[in-house]
């Protein structure tokens, strides 16, 4: 059977920078249609096969759809993180999704079609009715560019071997009798899930081997909050410490030494900078593994055995091997989020993926020329290693600085708690917001310039 699509735009993915980039599209012009196409059943992306104990790493105001808060804005009254914004669980994430959803198909603009199968060139196919579908008139906005891996739906990046016991992460919440030894594979954000989660479950810290073949940079989940007197106090404080360091592993020891990044041990210089939040409760907790395997990329597993390109390491027969190790960000490269072929939202404020969506979305809206579009929505990149991170501070404040330069553009991201550095408008004459906003303007310059030195930029 075969359909065709009357609408203005087909959405390719309905994870999280799809949803942002549709809200803000739907928001701003009340005229647009939009068909969002996607392999799973529903909205959220990869929340939909997340692992049972994960949660938002940021605070949940800076995640979603700039519409709709996820959350209610609090700050959480107890616990480690007292004082701290509140994190959504995977839980609390899709089913806001479903109701972010719900209501944009409501209005009848939007209509999603789940569980289908994108051929390119406005072309899709139901993986349940078989039916082909065809949008011939709609602009192609593909919203996979930066989709994550997750473990559940990766191979480990390694050889299991006959009797070895190889579990992906989501799977540790099903295992029905304690192993003699965890061997967590894994440097990024959800290897350090894991062991937090593991050891507040009462697994001793011995029972635990955490194969790092890279040591990471986090940024304290303190210092990155709503509050825009916190987070641009800490933006201030990053370009007071690159301004004053020799190169960039030196900025990263002054940004540790001002609270704003953490490791895990401070005997080893990270060469890993995806910088992920974390607290200083979990980071304290993950201090107490030992057993660190720092030998590179596993190569292979085998019963009571770990095999990397420099030799093996022997662990118990009975261990149980959680693999943590997909690709969570991806660095295809930058590229013009708007070309004949699709609009391809991409993060333009560095780390802050949703914002970057909406605001694709809201400038798709607002403005008519492409190269418009592009000159003042500009993608900035993710950062793997301390230089890459140097080119992201520097391409993203760039970026930042020409959307700020809009008036609509900068009036409308000071609506969306999405914005991490919006300026509210109820706090305009608030002492605190303006000092912090002097001292940032003060330090951006020299902060920038030696930043563009270890990145090798004009």
């Amino acid at each position: 059977m075969q359909a065709t699509l009357d609408v203005d735009y087909l959405v390719v993915g309905a994870g999280a920078m799809g949803m942002a980039f549709t809200d803000a599209l739907t928001s701003t012009d009340p005229d647009v249609s939009v068909a969002i196409v996607d392999r799973r059943h529903g909205a959220g992306g990869h929340w939909l096969d997340a692992y049972g104990f994960v949660r938002l790493h940021q605070a949940s105001a800076f995640y979603g759809v700039p519409s709709t808060m996820l959350g209610a804005g609090r700050l959480q009254t107890e616990g480690p993180e007292k004082g701290l914004a509140e994190r959504a669980s995977a839980a609390e994430v899709t089913e806001y999704y479903a109701r972010v959803l719900g209501r944009l198909t409501a209005s009848g603009r939007v209509v999603f079609h789940g569980r289908s199968e994108y051929s390119g060139d406005g072309r899709f196919v139901s993986l349940l009715s078989g039916t082909r579908f065809h949008a011939p008139r709609a602009r192609i906005v593909d919203a996979r560019y930066l989709s994550p891996d997750i473990p559940s739906l990766t191979p480990p990046p390694f050889a299991v071997e006959d009797g070895a016991r190889v579990v992906a992460v989501n799977d540790l919440v099903r295992i029905e009798h304690a192993p003699e030894r965890y061997v967590i594979v894994g440097a990024g954000k959800t290897a350090t899930d894991t062991c937090v989660w593991l050891l507040q479950n009462g697994v001793p810290p011995d029972a635990i081997t955490w194969v790092r073949p890279r040591d990471p940079w986090l940024l304290n989940r303190a210092v990155v909050q709503p509050d825009p007197v916190i987070f641009l106090g800490m933006a201030a404080d990053t370009m007071a410490a690159a301004a004053a360091a020799s190169d960039p592993d030196d900025a990263f020891v002054r940004m540790e030494d001002a609270g704003i990044m953490l490791r895990i041990d401070p005997t080893v210089t990270p060469t890993m900078a995806k910088t992920p939040t974390l607290a200083t409760w979990e980071l304290d907790l993950v201090r107490t593994i030992e057993d660190v395997v720092r030998r590179g990329h596993l190569r292979s597993v085998g019963p009571g055995r770990l095999s990397f390109a420099d030799g093996d390491v022997r662990v118990p027969a009975e261990s149980l091997v959680v693999h943590c190790a997909a690709e969570g960000l991806k660095y295809p490269g930058l590229r013009p989020i708007w070309t004949p072929e699709a609009i391809t939202p991409q993060t333009v404020r560095v780390g802050f993926p949703c914002f970057g969506a909406a605001l694709a979305g809201y400038v798709e809206a607002a403005r008519d020329d492409d190269g418009e579009k592009n000159r003042i929505c500009r993608p900035s990149p993710y950062s793997n290693t301390p230089a890459d991170w140097a080119t992201m501070q520097v391409i993203g404040g760039d970026a930042s600085l020409a959307m700020s330069r809009e008036t609509d553009l900068r009036e409308w991201a000071d609506t969306t708690t999405l914005n991490p550095a919006r300026n509210p408008p109820e706090r305009a004459d608030d002492p605190a917001l303006l000092a912090v906003r002097a001292r940032f303007k003060e330090l951006i310059g020299p902060g920038r310039a030696r930043l563009a030195e270890f990145a090798r930029m004009p």
